[in-house]
């Protein structure tokens, strides 16, 4: 395989390879290219903490058309439920001039190729997919089109301006045809060319129009494999229970009665943890049953929920460190006609994602295989390494579907513990988390507490606030470290760069690590956590004003046009200004997150003092230009909905130690009676396109507790609204 090479100034170059027999048979191009969109900030920390940033690698989204003509994509973003790979095939379909159906993907091995430019490293996640991939990949296609267009019209001896391509077959200007299989070993002798015409959006036969995914076919007849479907031959399987209390190790265990338990062939004992192989799943987890474990749960037993609460309250009133500073907000605070403060709460979250964590895992002495849905292969493969005892380049990972993973894919641990309990072994096994385990064992989206404290004019708009953030730092746990600077970037993000025009902006972040529990990334991680808060209080400070909230923001956003006007649609077509009997209100949200602008409202109806009914939710989206509607309107509807389900109903409560939701009867989810349909509408655009799989979820919270004030006069600024005691009443499909 070529090498990719980067010129100091970041001019990209692209090669050709011609492989010879096997998979890499037939015309091959990889291409870099630097990202079109600025990375966040947190990407940029965690590559410096992780060492990514100095990784070498590039861009090897390759493009592979064989003997036959069919193409293959290997992708660089891992397929976890929102389409991203249908519209990276589609990217190289429309500019290589191919139907879909001529387009399968291969995912792509664990490689510095295939770090992302935006997040840093190689992962699927913060929206980046589409953003990071929109310019290489149409490269990569007209790329290969222009070297099987050139090498055909060699053949027939005219210029390749009068040849054109079409469904996979080059058209000579005399009628000639020759199918691009027939073409890759001449046009693999061919140097790319240096620059490449990207095809006009409106010459576009692909891209932006509603396009079937891929992998919905064989998702819905059951063909689809997931890690928790794999056979492997000789393969056993594993299940383990973990030391209820993070941080906890094994001190003994009495295995005598599980050994009797038919099916059970091995007890494995790890440093934190017990697992049984046995012949199924159902003989693993009555071998466990049968265990006699006696822990020792460490010096986190004590801490529960309360005692957390206190501690992030108190931390948030602390000076921390100044994250953003415009202006003089002590002054402008000092000089205000009045101020306005208010402070939200946000709980710890489980991701609880459909396919419980599972991993196929085979050590030998010369190699690990691992068959698992990872969402960061790289690190993957690092730490499979360092457990093994083996090279890097002997862990061999084959990437799978993934069944919902919501960030929680991005750790490993239950990799690993796969990978130790597999090198004790000499057969395969496929370890399978319970649901108990799952999410008792979870990397959990941090409880945040928000201080704000906002300096208001004569007209009691805002001229600045002060802003503090207090929570767990995600990157600190993820890297090993917090930055130099003190601050975690994630958990600031949004906050830093609000939506809204203010003169004077002081953002400081208290970090205030609860110990007691592993945190994590989170489905919208920064954006979600900061627009729950900024929204709220933009909202509050409207109705201090007596003001229209949705007038009130288009006030304030007199520099975001693309804002305003998603603002503007979403209250068209919601009625914003049709009136509404009593008890029933309308609450808005609206951000710029991932690149993309989003809008959401919610109207909902009050049954009693807490009974509450969503009578219409509606979002409208502008991501730049849509390179697949289906996508766009699921991904919005899915991700709302998500959002809804944490805002409603969930929250991890810690007794002695332990997590206390243990199943989904615990941590419930929203249910087709709780909901009415999402009513997306997509702004067409001609911008670079934005993220959409997490955009979704960012401005509910905030636009359902809006609506919750607008119909009941009562402000919830902890969530979940269950914790208040409201409840969802059934019929809102009705």
């Amino acid at each position: 395989m070529s090498t990719v090479n980067k010129t100091p100034d970041g001019v990209s170059r692209r090669g050709v390879l011609k492989g010879g027999t096997g998979a890499f048979a037939g015309l091959l191009i990889s291409a870099w290219l630097p990202p079109l969109v600025p990375r966040s900030a947190a990407a940029d920390a965690v590559a410096a903490g992780r060492g990514a940033a100095d990784a070498g690698g590039g861009f090897g989204a390759f493009v592979r058309v064989g003997h036959d003509g069919h193409v293959t994509v290997i992708s660089p973003k891992i397929e976890m439920g929102q389409g991203v790979q249908t519209g990276i095939a589609m990217m190289v379909a429309e500019e290589l001039e191919v139907g879909m159906d001529q387009v399968s993907i291969e995912e792509a091995p664990p490689s510095a190729l295939y770090i992302d430019s935006l997040l840093q490293f190689q992962a699927t996640g913060g929206s980046s997919s589409t953003r990071f991939t929109w310019e290489p990949l149409r490269k990569a296609g007209a790329s290969a089109r222009t070297v099987l267009i050139q090498a055909a019209a060699i053949r027939w001896n005219v210029a390749p301006s009068q040849c054109h391509a079409e469904r996979g077959v080059v058209f000579g200007p005399a009628g000639q045809t020759a199918d691009y299989g027939s073409l890759v070993d001449a046009a693999a002798a061919l140097p790319l060319p240096t620059e490449v015409v990207l095809k006009r959006i409106e010459d576009f036969k692909l891209l932006g129009k509603p396009t079937p995914r891929l992998d919905t076919p064989d998702k819905v007849n059951g063909k689809a494999r997931f890690t928790i479907d794999l056979q492997i031959p000789g393969m056993l399987v594993a299940s383990s229970l973990t030391c209820p209390v993070y941080g906890g190790t094994l001190r003994s265990v009495d295995e005598g009665a599980a050994r009797q338990v038919p099916g059970v062939r091995d007890v494995i004992k790890l440093a934190n943890a017990v697992a049984v192989t046995a012949s199924n799943f159902w003989a693993c987890q009555q071998g466990l049953k049968a265990l006699r474990i006696e822990w020792d749960l460490g010096e986190h037993a004590t801490g529960d929920s309360l005692q957390l609460d206190k501690a992030l309250l108190a931390a948030s009133s602390g000076d921390g460190v100044v994250a953003k500073h415009e202006g003089d907000i002590v002054a402008a605070l000092g000089n205000a006609k009045s101020q306005f403060e208010a402070v939200y709460e946000q709980p710890f979250l489980s991701h609880s994602p459909l396919e419980p964590m599972t991993c196929v895992a085979h050590v030998r002495s010369d190699a690990c295989e691992l068959w698992v849905g990872t969402q960061a292969p790289m690190f993957a493969q690092a730490g499979a390494a360092k457990i093994s005892g083996l090279k890097a380049e002997q862990v061999i990972i084959h990437n799978q579907l993934i069944g919902g993973a919501f960030g929680r894919r991005l750790e490993s641990d239950f990799i690993f513990q796969a990978v130790d309990i597999a090198r004790q072994v000499d057969y395969p096994i496929k370890l399978i988390w319970s649901r108990e385990e799952d999410m008792t064992h979870d990397r959990y989206r941090p409880h945040y507490v928000d201080r704000l404290n906002a300096a208001l004019d004569d007209t009691l708009r805002p001229v600045g606030w002060d802003h503090r953030i207090a929570g767990a730092s995600v990157i600190a746990q993820f890297i090993g470290k917090l930055p130099d600077n003190g601050i975690d970037a994630d958990a600031v993000e949004t906050s830093i760069e609000p939506i809204y025009a203010l003169k004077h902006l002081q953002v400081r972040y208290v970090r205030e690590e609860p110990k007691v529990i592993p945190v994590s990334w989170w489905r919208g991680v920064g954006p979600l956590r900061a627009t729950y808060a900024l929204e709220s209080f933009i909202d509050e400070l409207a109705h201090n004003a007596s003001a229209d909230p949705v007038a009130y923001r288009m006030d304030l956003l007199q520099a975001q046009p693309r804002a305003q006007a998603v603002l503007k649609l979403a209250a068209e077509k919601v009625g914003w200004d049709q009136p509404l009997p009593a008890g029933t209100g309308r609450g808005v949200s609206v951000a710029n997150v991932f690149g993309s602008y989003i809008a959401t409202v919610v109207e909902l109806q009050m049954h009693g003092e807490r009974g509450l009914r969503i009578n219409r939710l509606v979002s409208v989206i502008d991501c730049g230009f849509v390179t697949n509607p289906t996508s766009v309107h699921s991904q919005i509807e899915g991700g709302t909905l998500f959002g809804l389900s944490a805002a409603l109903f969930n929250e991890v409560l810690i007794e002695k130690g332990q997590v206390m939701q243990n199943n989904f009867h615990q941590y419930r989810q929203i249910r087709m009676s709780d909901a009415p349909p999402v009513e997306v509408h997509v702004i067409n655009s001609l911008e670079t396109p934005g993220g959409v799989g997490e955009t979704g979820a960012v401005p509910i919270a905030a636009a359902l507790v809006n609506a919750l004030h607008a119909a009941s006069h009562a402000r919830v600024r902890r969530l979940p609204l269950s914790r208040s005691g409201y409840f969802t009443v059934q019929g809102a499909m009705a």
